[in-house]
């Protein structure tokens, strides 16, 4: 299938990031862009709103606005995009793909900073490099109160009391009257270090298999 001279650029930059990924992945991931755009050269957050499977996810707007977010596009920028090509919308996704049997443990080590470098972001909603006690009750307060099981108040001391715990792991000499400014991505990284973050970030709501998304040399 052949390609213009700007996909053709896409594609070679995408391959400077991932050289074992194929051509025809990268179609049909581009096949999934235009319709989500209505086939134009932009995404907006509407275009990710409309989508039926995010419908109900407690974090929509969590998981729109990291599409949006300049710190995803490996750049020293903050702030967000009103819209995003389909260059921005590959570099958004690497961040999902999986690791393969001939990813070496240097190159699992970096997917798994990137993936939690991309969780961070998704709290860090006032880009200050500190999930505060505010972003962190946000959310708690959102996955559990929309869940129907559980209400607002209760949500919002489950949150504060999560909060709690984590400054006195991260901060274990507190005096009474010292303030936690909150979770710096340090600390994100010890609060998760058990966990394994290299094949478990999926985006199945764009309906693409990221399993497919191979990387490495």
């Amino acid at each position: 299938m052949g390609v213009s001279v700007a996909y053709s650029h896409v594609v070679g930059v995408w391959r400077s990031f991932f050289p074992t990924v194929s051509l025809e992945q990268i179609i049909n991931l581009h096949k999934r862009f235009k319709q989500l755009s209505g086939n134009e050269d932009t995404i907006s957050r509407e275009n990710l709103d409309s989508i039926p499977a995010l419908a109900t996810n407690p974090i929509r707007k969590q998981i729109i606005e990291a599409f949006f977010d300049k710190r995803n596009q490996r750049q020293d920028e903050v702030g967000s995009f009103h819209e995003i090509g389909f260059e921005q919308f590959l570099m958004v996704m690497s961040h999902f793909r999986p690791p393969t049997l001939k990813t070496t443990e240097e190159e699992r080590e970096v997917m798994r900073r990137e993936k939690l470098r991309f969780l961070f972001n998704m709290h860090d909603t006032d880009s200050d490099g500190t999930i505060t006690l505010d972003e962190y009750r946000k959310v708690v307060e959102e996955l559990l109160s929309k869940s129907g099981a559980i209400g607002l108040e209760a949500a919002k001391a489950i949150a504060d009391a999560a909060m709690l715990e984590v400054a006195s792991t991260n901060v274990p000499h507190m005096e009474p009257d010292e303030f936690y400014e909150g979770i710096t991505f340090e600390h994100f990284e010890q609060i998760l270090k058990g966990l394994e973050m290299e094949s478990r970030m999926h985006i199945r709501f764009l309906d693409v298999n990221t399993t497919t998304m191979h990387c490495g040399k």
